[in-house]
């Protein structure tokens, strides 16, 4: 019993709802990572956390037992409990700003969903291009879209030294699931650099995107300029990229006064991209649903359309227009050359690694020579056909 309010100590429970032992943990997290306690500060003792914020002293044990496991607080025996004394160990000694020499471990650790892939080498390239002439070498990791193996990169990163971070959210679309760890990138003071999405919680952090919405739009508006009616969309339903390019979707059909029908979409997951579009696709072409366009998430998907459509004798674009996205390789080598949205992947890369530079200089927001937002270009090919107004 926790003799501070007569309750079992396990399930004492502040005015939030939450566990009285996790409110002052969170309480004192904040205070680390905001600088109020700083490395090597001395934490007050059991008994005096006890009395100043009206808890019990085992309370008190968890709250900290939870923070010495995030490695936010060292004990050390017969002398007391620390702020976590591991530092950051500065910047790259080719980098100063403000007149001060930082010296740092010239290594930048990139976390991708994918590397060998699709548009993810160009990416890397142009990551690889800005840091290489700035001195510093990169470490790579990749974690196939899995919040899981996100969590082991950011442990493994945060084990190694390094002067910053560029990194590609798994699942944007869902809340994050590593906030420690982010958390922790923050107190050691890692800049980091979100690419290609970012997380809910975490919207004002650095991060440089697509104008997806855009390009949704520009790929649906265009389908209906050839006059097409019946559009299909296809989209990704864990990322924040398959959600913009579905808003511009929306936008499209409605700025043509076209009805918005949750019918006529297909959504997928990372789990079952391989397969899912193509299996439902042929299942609505099987049950007569009417279509002239399909808008596909990216070029990948849309291969895998094209797949499907020829496997029922459905002829792209005499039957039905298909447009991709990210204008891959898949797009500019296949049977049917496809109508895309350019991705300028390099240029994203070097963009990210120039925004890391200024984070890791301290250059403030307002001075940032970086653009953040990149638009979409619509790169017409040969996979689209003008349709009859009156059909």
């Amino acid at each position: 019993m926790d003799r501070s309010n007569g309750s079992p100590s396990g399930r004492e429970e502040g005015e939030s709802g939450k566990t009285k032992y996790y409110v002052l943990m969170e309480e004192l997290k904040s205070d680390i990572i905001a600088g109020r306690l700083r490395p090597g500060d001395k934490l007050p003792s059991e008994n005096e956390l006890s009395a100043s914020r009206h808890v019990s002293r085992h309370t008190v044990r968890k709250a900290l037992s939870i923070l010495a496991q995030e490695g936010f607080i060292e004990a050390e025996h017969g002398r007391g409990t620390f702020v976590s004394r591991k530092i950051r160990r500065g910047k790259s000694p080719s980098l100063s700003f403000g007149g001060m020499d930082n010296r740092g471990s010239g290594n930048i650790a990139v976390i991708t969903t994918y590397l060998s892939d699709y548009i993810f080498p160009r990416l890397i390239q142009g990551i690889d291009s800005v840091l290489t002439a700035e001195g510093y070498s990169i470490i790579l990791k990749n974690t196939g879209n899995s919040r899981v193996k996100e969590s082991r990169c950011l442990e493994e990163i945060l084990e190694k030294d390094i002067d910053g971070l560029i990194v590609e959210p798994s699942k944007s679309e869902i809340l994050c699931a590593n906030m420690a760890l982010y958390e922790k990138l923050d107190f050691y003071q890692i800049p980091y650099v979100f690419i290609q999405g970012y997380y809910a919680q975490m919207k004002n952090k650095p991060h440089i995107l697509m104008d997806d919405c855009m390009g949704g739009y520009l790929v649906t508006n265009y389908l209906i300029e050839l006059g097409h009616r019946r559009i299909l969309g296809i989209f990704k339903a864990d990322d924040s990229q398959g959600r913009e390019r579905h808003k511009g979707y929306v936008k499209a059909l409605f700025e043509a006064g076209y009805p918005y029908d949750p019918d006529m979409v297909i959504w997928f997951h990372t789990e079952d991209r391989a397969v899912k579009a193509a299996k439902v696709l042929e299942l609505m072409l099987e049950s007569g649903a009417a279509m002239d366009g399909i808008v596909c998430y990216n070029d990948q998907i849309a291969l895998e359309v094209l797949k499907a459509l020829q496997k029922k004798k459905i002829r792209v674009p005499e039957d039905i227009s298909v447009t991709g996205y990210d204008n891959s390789f898949i797009a500019e080598n296949g049977a049917v050359k496809l109508t895309t949205i350019a991705h300028p992947q390099e240029k994203l890369g070097a963009m990210a690694a120039e925004l890391l530079l200024e984070k890791i200089k301290g250059v403030p927001d307002e001075e940032s020579r970086v653009e953040r937002i990149l638009k979409p270009e619509l790169i017409v090919r040969e996979s689209c056909m003008e349709r009859g107004k009156g059909e």
